[in-house]
């Protein structure tokens, strides 16, 4: 059976998630500006595929599933890699916090798979995604105008901006993370009866 559009379009963000790690594992400018289109083409695929689905009624259980699986792929890369970028700093805690939150929530979607329940993403999930995005577009894109524009600077000029940078990029990833947690929580109360928790107790 043929995979529908949408699906293709999952699929395909996998794969350029891959293509990102690669080229922001060599510390230089050029390749870092490619791994930028890269990722923004990802970034494409995910606004696209869920909106052909929807339009052309294409929506199924593997796009329900997959969509969101890919979305956590393409941003867990994305911030690992960002760890390494010396213009910035991503705190290690924030990284382990989201990939906790993204590993609870894909466990608890096989859950209740496995009854037969396909728990999608709800609007904090998507938000949280959004903003994810949000940071690695400004903060990678300034990453790199920061390194192109130095050698036009002094060299204390330089350090001020580089200074700067880590501090902002290091703020924002601290909240990025806080609502990545907050969405997690979310998640958890919307589909408590649906992952059957209050059968723990």
């Amino acid at each position: 059976m043929r995979m529908n559009l949408p699906n293709q379009l999952t699929l395909a963000r996998c794969f350029l998630a891959a293509v990102f790690v690669v080229l922001m594992s060599f510390p230089h400018t050029a390749l870092y500006a490619v791994a930028y289109v890269v990722f923004t083409v990802a970034a494409i695929t995910d606004y696209y595929d869920g909106k052909i689905a929807r339009r052309d009624n294409l929506i199924t259980n593997f796009g329900k599933l997959m969509d969101p699986v890919a979305d956590k792929i393409l941003m867990v890369s994305a911030f690992v890699m960002l760890m390494n970028v010396p213009e910035l700093v991503v705190p290690g805690w924030t990284v382990v916090a989201i990939l906790a939150r993204e590993f609870l929530v894909t466990g608890a979607r096989s859950l209740a798979a496995a009854d037969g329940v396909v728990l999608s993403a709800n609007n904090y999930g998507k938000a949280k995604t959004v903003t994810q995005m949000v940071y690695v577009f400004v903060f990678l894109a300034a990453a790199i105008l920061l390194r192109l524009a130095l050698p036009l600077f002094s060299q204390e000029t330089g350090a001020v901006l580089v200074a700067w940078l880590r501090g902002v990029s290091r703020a924002g990833m601290v909240l990025v993370a806080l609502l990545t947690i907050y969405s997690g929580v979310q998640f958890g109360w919307v589909n408590w009866k649906a992952l059957k928790l209050h059968d723990l107790s």
